[in-house]
């Protein structure tokens, strides 16, 4: 059984896109004949909608416990009936036209008491905080206003509903300019964690005046981060930070990269939600964040990966072996993507975005008057060649000094973020070996020059490949770490880390640090700074 949200003009389909690729789809006869996974379907029920009480919860929150009752002209004369939406009938059609049905509103004996009541109750929720006599007052003029002009009941409140919900103080969060006050404060917190407006728990506590007590604060944080709610922060927070709201900014190119699929798009978020998620319950320490002897994948990431031994599309964590070239979020394959341009790999934005997003060390814009370099799809040359007579320029040398070693280390990986040894090409090469890939995807590629993931740090500290340059970055494990502080400050309090925060930023660090330098315990040390309470 499968509970799901359909909206307007939304259906059900079954997606086969996790089974394993067969050729007796095209054998009439054959499918009995076939050993492997499969589908089978005896029949499929729709039933809906499904609530748990009646009137539902959305209703009851703009009307309460009103009776419904279908609406009379002849009992209201003068007076309009709400608008509908017109749903056509099960068997409705030419010859059988949708019969006319009655409409069903809430019915008020003491339309402008009830308003009152209604708008006492609502107002609060929608503004999260108390709400003062004036304010209350102009909506409930709206509600007057349209009860005269011969609107019913139910469409006054509507229009004062919707007046209230087109106001600043629902559209904004509203925070003083010196120390939060509770209910700001329950508000930072709620969309921090859940991307919306505080629960009752949590509203109760602000009310209460005991929100800011530690035990309190951080009690809420955990209850919080418990709720199945608090998905919709690590989904954002990732979206915004790694930018995985670009995954599909680029269409990888099919004769280069036919194995790629939008399902093994869909399990690269997974996997980096999946993986983060994992971090922040386990209150993994931040070199996680580029290394890790374990990755979450499915099947079909897994193969991706060349990994063994994983069936389903669930994610789950697989340990990894001794010689794979994974771990961290440094190497998953929807942040290689991101930083590839669907065709070819470069190494200069994707060591630009390790500096910026993991090191917290983001590099110059380049000077407007040097050409970008472009990457030679032929495989004539490598994008390290290209990229050595680019360094022969001094401007160019001191920033690329940086940006490089990053960069040289994920050439590793393509731009799907397979890994290779060699670059794939549609010009010069050797012919790659037939199933190669899948022993169903036709090859249209070859295998150009060897890659170079070898390079030097700043420090002079070198590495021959890929793993030991995540070994030499989570080393600074401190530094990944403050880089996630001054990421959460940004993205819980919606404004830039400024120098005067920088102490507080350093003592949140170190305070994590004296406790094990956990991501999670990171957050509880973030919440209860003066950062993000204000004091």
């Amino acid at each position: 059984e499968l509970h799901v949200w359909l909206n307007h003009n939304e259906i059900i389909g079954f997606n086969t896109a996790s089974l394993a690729p067969t050729a007796n789809y095209a054998r009439p006869g054959r499918a009995m004949a076939f050993t492997g996974p499969g589908i089978a379907v005896d029949w499929l029920d729709i039933e809906g909608p499904l609530h748990e009480v009646w009137p539902p919860r959305g209703h009851r929150l703009l009307f309460g416990d009103l009776p419904l009752t279908e609406f009379d002209a002849n009992e209201q004369p003068g007076v309009r009936a709400p608008r509908r939406v017109r749903v056509r009938q099960l068997g409705a059609g030419m010859n059988r036209p949708d019969p006319e049905p009655g409409v069903w509103t809430v019915r008020s004996e003491s339309e402008l008491e009830d308003a009152d009541r209604l708008l006492t109750g609502f107002l609060p929720k929608l503004f999260r905080r108390p709400v003062d006599e004036s304010v209350r007052q102009q909506y409930r003029e709206i509600v007057a206003e349209r009860l005269a002009a011969g609107d019913c009941f139910e469409s006054a409140m509507r229009a004062a509903y919707r007046a209230a919900m087109c106001a600043p103080d629902f559209l904004y969060h509203i925070e003083p300019s010196a120390r939060l006050d509770d209910y700001a404060l329950a508000c930072r917190l709620s969309y921090f964690l859940w991307n919306s407006l505080p629960d009752q728990q949590l509203t109760a506590h602000a009310a209460a005046g005991d929100l800011r007590r530690p035990e309190t604060l951080h009690g809420e944080v955990e209850r919080l981060l418990a709720d199945p709610r608090s998905q919709r922060f690590v989904d954002d927070f990732l979206g915004q930070w790694l930018k995985l709201r670009q995954i599909a900014a680029t269409d990888p190119d099919r004769k280069l990269y036919p194995e790629f699929s939008p399902y093994l798009q869909d399990s690269m978020l997974a996997e980096s939600r999946a993986y983060f998620r994992k971090m922040l319950d386990g209150d993994l320490d931040a070199s996680y964040l580029v290394k890790s002897p374990f990755v979450m994948v499915n099947q079909k990431l897994a193969t991706h990966y060349g990994i063994d031994g994983v069936s389903g599309a669930a994610m789950r964590p697989v340990t990894l072996p001794a010689d794979c070239p994974r771990g961290g979020i440094l190497t998953q394959a929807a942040i290689l993507k991101i930083t590839a341009n669907g065709t070819t790999t470069s190494p200069v934005p994707r060591g630009a975005f390790v500096m910026e997003r993991l090191l917290g060390e983001p590099p110059d814009l380049p000077p407007s008057n040097v050409a970008a370099i472009e990457p030679d799809v032929r495989g004539a040359t490598t994008i390290r060649e290209q990229l050595a007579k680019h360094r022969e320029d001094a401007i160019c040398a001191t920033c690329h000094r940086r940006i490089d070693p990053p960069g040289f280390a994920l050439e590793a990986f393509d731009v799907i973020g397979g890994f290779r040894n060699r670059y794939r090409s549609i010009g010069e090469g050797d012919a790659a070996p037939r199933g190669s890939i899948d022993p169903f995807i036709p090859i249209g590629f070859k295998l150009g020059p060897a890659v170079d993931a070898s390079g030097e740090l700043p420090d002079g500290r070198e590495f021959a490949e890929v793993r030991e340059y995540q070994t030499l970055v989570a080393k600074d494990a401190t530094k990944l770490l403050r880089n996630l502080a001054r990421q959460w400050a940004v993205y819980s309090t919606g404004r830039a880390v400024r120098f005067a925060d920088r102490p507080r930023i350093e003592q949140v660090v170190q305070r994590t640090l004296s406790q094990g330098g956990g991501v999670r315990t990171l957050l509880h040390e973030l919440v209860g700074s003066p950062l993000f309470t204000g004091d």
